[in-house]
């Protein structure tokens, strides 16, 4: 019994060394590779002298230090914690729907936050002390102004909140939303460019700044589902069936459901909206590991943002000079292999 527990913990950490080394390499390579090369080597001896003081073993041009700790490292960890939001987000509305179609974007709140960006690309807004920060302010005030907005109607169409409500709910102010997201770039002129290419996604050019602005989004976000994973198992056999086993269904929905929207807000809000990424990756890792949340959940945030370190490498080398929006990207790779998963596992079931 002892050795066969011994076995298991081995083989999970196993997993869990194999994501981490996968998603470290996949920074690394966002990193390196550009309009100018950059080895692994002088990557590391960088990091080594600019965090630990390490004196490097040949003289770093102060302007390849810059090109990485400036520009390159920003860009590759924003989009690594993006792409974990999205995919940890998509874990869990997968789990707690039953429906392994569901995405980040289910409950709209993507739609509110984009709502947000836009109004601010439209307007022009510049709110005080924040500059150009306006834009993910708002975007994250709207899309979370967005969760609460459904789930208030959601209750007040169905006090038991189920499942099938909420959902409606969320595809209701969607729709709603994308229509006004339609309406002002119909009537939109110069900032039409800016607004569509926010749309499309990007991690270009963000900076710091808006890495350490997602950062605390992150940590509530993922931290609270961790912390479910066993009620998002129980989820998986039915809200009834949760409750027979003693899940707070209610409560328990809410804790999760703001959880995975918080993730999805914020996500929405430093980088635009970004599609496919939070609906194939979970997908394919449950095909793998199975529907058990403990695991599920961690791989998830592993892979989805190694996935979109990729995804965004791709997106600024492919035409280099040029880059293309990274939402694009994803949706190319994303739809084809999302709809060969699903052939494989209707075929499976027939």
């Amino acid at each position: 019994m002892q050795k066969r527990f011994i076995r298991k913990s081995l083989n999970n950490a196993m997993i869990y060394a194999l994501a981490a080394i996968v998603a470290a390499m996949c920074m690394l390579l966002g990193i390196s590779i550009g309009s100018l090369s950059i080895p692994f080597s002088t990557i590391i001896e960088i990091f080594l002298s600019h965090w630990f003081g390490v004196s490097p073993s040949h003289p770093i041009p102060d302007d390849l230090v810059q090109i990485v700790m400036a520009i390159r490292l920003p860009r590759v960890v924003l989009a690594f914690f993006v792409g974990a939001s999205l995919s940890l987000a998509g874990a869990a509305f997968q789990g707690m729907l039953k429906n392994p179609l569901a995405d980040p974007y289910t409950l709209g709140v993507s739609s509110g936050a984009s709502v947000g960006a836009v109004l601010v690309l439209f307007f022009h807004w510049q709110w005080a002390y924040l500059g150009a920060f306006t834009l993910p302010t708002a975007s994250i005030i709207f899309g979370l102004a967005t969760l609460f907005l459904v789930l208030y109607f959601a209750k007040m169409a169905d006090r038991r909140m189920s499942m099938e409500t909420i959902i409606l709910t969320g595809i209701i102010f969607s729709s709603f939303f994308s229509a006004l997201i339609s309406l002002m770039i119909a009537l939109t002129g110069e900032e039409l460019r800016q607004i569509i290419g926010w749309l499309l996604g990007s991690v270009a050019m963000r900076g710091w700044n808006y890495t350490l602005m997602i950062v605390p989004f992150f940590l509530v976000g993922s931290l609270l589902l961790f912390m479910n994973y066993r009620e998002l198992n129980a989820f998986t056999f039915g809200e009834e069936a949760a409750a027979h086993i003693g899940v707070d269904v209610a409560k328990r929905k809410l804790v999760i459901l703001t959880s995975a929207s918080l993730l999805t807000g914020a996500a929405v809000a430093v980088s635009g909206t970004i599609g496919f990424v939070g609906l194939v990756v979970p997908h394919m890792i449950r095909l793998v590991t199975g529907p058990n949340h403990r695991f599920l959940l961690p791989l998830s945030l592993l892979y989805g943002g190694a996935f979109l370190v990729l995804a965004d490498l791709a997106a600024r080398t492919i035409i280099s000079p040029r880059e293309l929006p990274i939402g694009v990207i994803t949706s190319l790779i994303g739809a084809p292999l999302f709809a060969f998963l699903f052939i494989k596992r209707t075929k499976r079931k027939t």
